[in-house]
Parts: structure tokens; C-alpha cells; sequence
């Protein structure tokens, strides 16, 4: 540990008795993977179908997280635009208040039809000048009669985690005030949270709800819409998909809504047959958990026999894990334990303390897990325990290109489904056509 900052040497591996420091500001200089709260908001929201998202800041800001998921949709393809106020230097020395409010009408002019939703997100520079953000939404929403919703994100705030939190509070301003006017009728069905339909994957678990007799209400944020949105407080379940993006959500509509949640997990066959069993217990519906327990069975016998084909070739190999929450590294652990894989290096950007110990239990006591790395630390790691696969985003691949490692990208850009058990079926032989592709023999 001599080459680790004294800052960092409490958030990697940690005692096992005492656990990981976690859920804290990154270390001043270690150049954190991580990404700013702007980006944790924006990523959350960006999914909403018939959205509009105006970013308040210059235009780095708009362009960082323009088309930042793979999500698809169903109806409006309105969130693959991005607007920018594009502020500069003298707006910065005059405010940028009246630049935003010219924004807005433009948007309403040229924009047929015209939006219902617009959400404003004040960046790092807006945190500096003090725009009065909440006035400009106010006098937008009476003049227009929409919804204009502030999403005050400067990066410098926090972590992650916090704008994951802010865009939450955001989608219960969204609904909050229609459920008090309209006070909607409860019936049977189920809100999804956190999932985004990277690459169609809101579908893939809809359509297994669906089949086990559970409908769909809302789903936040994958394929949403303004309409859709509104429903979600008429469910009788929450299942949370990306907990780190998506708990808060959840215990703020548990609160407001009395909407009890489950948390769930679709990657790997021993996560998505549990979290198809805990949504139909959940739900307290006999026939639901008979109809679970046999679709589970007949989908895990279907996928069984492409893990057992591969296995042979990957059973042995070591995998490093850098993700952005801790549940999705505890299903990748699972994942590569059922392929015989190892896990020995794991680490998240925004884990708990109770995500790590799950975590802990499931791996080694010599595999090496830590919070919120930055690249020299899974440089060091991944070499020191030999990994032949990582795991990660976008920001991780060049790192493991660079070491001769093999990598299966697993955030938020990719194309192809990796939930479900359709999922498994690609996850696995991305895994096998990664780790034995013969361009190893060159690097």
C-alpha cells in the first residue's frame, strides 16, 4: 500500500471487522472515475421520452452528457436533443438569468408540438453566480402553463450519489402535486425504478412481469413519459432496479404514497430468478408466485446449457469489477461464480457500507475491494492480481486495453442487452470472445 495516498488506504479493502470507508467526496487529486452531480442528475432523467432537458451552464456541460445512454424508446425520441444556454463571460459576469428565460421561449416557439416538461439544470458555473434558477422556472410554468422543473446539480456539490438524489426530489416534484389533485385510485401493478432500457432492457423485464400476470404502471426513467410519470403513484409495488440511483425514490414514495418497494437485480440466473420470486411474494398473490416459480424454472433450464458450454474455457480466469453501484457488482460476482470465474479486484463508485459487505462475503479474503478508485490504484490492482478481465465503463476501457486485459463494457452506452436471461446468453459469451480473442497473443 505504500504507492496509495493515506487518504485512500481506508476505502481500499478496508478491515474486514471495521469495513470500508465509503459514501464520502472523493480525495483532492486522486482523480476520481467517478463523474460530477450534473452527470448523476442528468443520467437519471435523460430517459424521460418527451422531456425536455435545458442545460443552464456552458457548453461543455451539455455536450459531456448528450446521448449518455443507450436507452431506447418506445413513443418521443424528444431526449436524444440537448439544449445549452451556453453561457459565457459576460454572462457570467451579468448573470445568465435572462439568457435562460430567452431559452425557454425560444424552445416554446420553435418546438412543435409544444413541450409539457422542461427540466433546467444549473451547472458548476450557476452555483458560482447565484442565478435565481426557482424564479425563472416559476414565471416560465405561469406563462406557458407546463411544467418547468429546477434541477440545481453544480458538480462541485458532492458526489454521484448526490445528484442521483436531486433528480429523484425532481421526478417527486413531477408527480407530487398531480397525486394531491387527483388523489388516483391504487390498483394492481408494479412501478420499475432505475432501469433506463439500456438497450432495450425495460422491455425484456416488463415483458417477464407480464407474463407471470404482474402489469407495468410506470416505468422510471427507461421508456417513461410525462403521462406515465404521473401514474406512478396508483402502484401497489416499487421494484428498484439500480438501487444507488433509485432507494431514495423509493423510501420518498413509501413515504408520501405508502408504496411499499423490493429491491431486484436481472443480471445472472441466480439474480433474476430470486428477483422474479421476491416481487411475486411481495405482491401476496398465489397464483403470481406459481406463475414466477414456473416461468423461472423453465427460462433457467433454457440459458443453463450456454453457461455450461462456455464454462470450460473461462472456469480459472480472474475478473477485476469497476462499476458504478455496489448491487451490480454483487450480481457480477455471482455472475462469474457461476461461470467458475474468480472476482479479485471489485469496485464501485457509489457502494454502501452494507452493499460492501455483501460484497466482502461473496469474494476472497484476499481480493482486493475498494471505493471510488481512481486509475492508478486498478492499474496496480489489476496487475498485481492478475486479472484477465475487466468489467466497467467507458472510462475504464482504455486503462485495460493499456495492461493487455481483455473488457466487457457494462455501463450505460452499450447496445446489447446484458439483463434477463436473454442477457446472461450475451453476457456470457462476451466474456468468452473478450478473454480468448487471439489479439492477446500480440499486446
Amino acid at each position: 500500500m505504500k504507492t496509495v495516498l493515506e487518504e485512500r488506504k481506508s476505502s481500499i479493502c478496508g478491515n474486514r471487522d471495521r469495513g470500508i470507508s465509503c459514501e464520502r467526496e472523493s480525495v483532492s487529486g486522486a482523480v476520481s472515475q467517478r463523474a460530477c452531480v450534473y452527470c448523476g442528475a442528468r443520467v437519471v432523467l435523460n430517459p424521460i421520452t418527451d422531456a425536455y432537458h435545458i442545460v443552464h451552464g456552458p457548453i461543455g456541460c451539455a455536450s459531456y452528457t448528450w446521448d449518455i445512454r443507450g436507452s431506447l424508446t418506445s413513443g418521443a425520441d424528444t431526449f436524444r436533443n440537448s439544449f445549452s444556454t451556453d453561457l459565457r463571460e459576460t454572462d457570467i459576469v451579468f448573470g445568465g438569468a435572462k439568457k435562460l428565460t430567452a431559452a425557454i421561449d425560444e424552445l416554446m416557439e420553435k418546438t412543435k408540438p409544444s413541450p409539457k416538461l422542461i427540466f433546467i439544470f444549473a451547472t458548476c458555473i450557476v452555483g458560482v453566480i447565484g442565478d435565481d434558477v426557482d424564479a425563472v422556472c416559476r414565471s416560465a410554468e405561469a406563462k406557458y402553463g407546463i411544467r418547468v422543473i429546477p434541477v440545481k446539480a453544480p458538480g462541485f456539490a458532492g458526489t454521484k450519489s448526490l445528484g442521483y438524489r436531486l433528480a429523484c426530489d425532481a421526478i417527486m416534484n413531477l408527480i407530487r402535486p398531480h397525486a394531491k389533485q387527483h388523489k388516483p385510485q391504487k390498483r394492481f401493478g408494479v412501478n420499475i425504478l432505475g432501469d433506463f432500457n439500456l438497450a432495450g432492457e425495460m422491455w425484456i423485464i416488463r415483458g417477464y412481469l407480464e407474463q407471470i400476470g404482474v402489469p407495468v404502471i410506470s416505468t422510471i426513467t427507461g421508456d417513461s413519459s410525462y403521462k406515465t410519470l404521473l401514474q406512478a403513484p396508483s402502484a401497489t409495488l416499487n421494484i428498484v432496479q439500480c438501487a444507488g440511483s433509485s432507494a431514495y425514490l423509493a423510501e420518498r414514495m413509501e413515504s408520501e404514497f405508502g408504496i411499499k418497494s423490493v429491491k431486484v437485480s436481472f443480471f445472472g440466473v441466480e439474480d433474476t430468478v430470486n428477483s422474479l420470486l421476491n416481487i411475486a411474494e411481495a405482491l401476496g398473490r398465489q397464483e403470481i408466485m406459481e406463475k414466477a416459480q414456473k416461468f423461472a424454472e423453465e427460462q433457467a433450464l433454457q440459458v443453463l446449457p450456454i453457461i455450461e458450454k462456455y464454462k470450460p474455457h473461462l472456469k480459472g480466469k480472474k475478473a477485476a469489477i469497476f462499476v458504478g453501484g455496489g448491487f451490480k457488482a454483487i450480481s457480477l460476482i455471482r455472475q462469474f461464480n457461476e461461470l467458475g470465474m474468480e472476482a479479485v479486484v471489485v469496485g464501485t463508485q457509489t457502494g454502501k457500507k452494507d452493499e460492501y459487505e455483501v460484497i466482502n462475503s461473496l469474494v476472497n479474503s484476499d481480493a482486493i475491494v475498494l471505493d471510488d478508485a481512481n486509475p492508478a490504484e486498478l492499474e496496480r490492482f489489476m496487475t498485481e492480481k492478475q486479472a484477465d478481465i475487466l468489467v466497467g465503463g467507458v472510462k475504464e476501457r482504455p486503462l485495460a486495453y493499456k495492461l493487455g486485459l481483455a473488457f466487457c463494457d457494462h455501463n450505460h452506452e452499450r447496445k446489447h442487452p446484458l439483463a434477463g436471461f436473454e442477457g446472461i446468453e450475451n453476457f456470457v459469451k462476451e466474456i468468452y470472445t473478450s478473454i480468448n480473442s487471439p489479439v492477446w497473443k500480440y499486446a
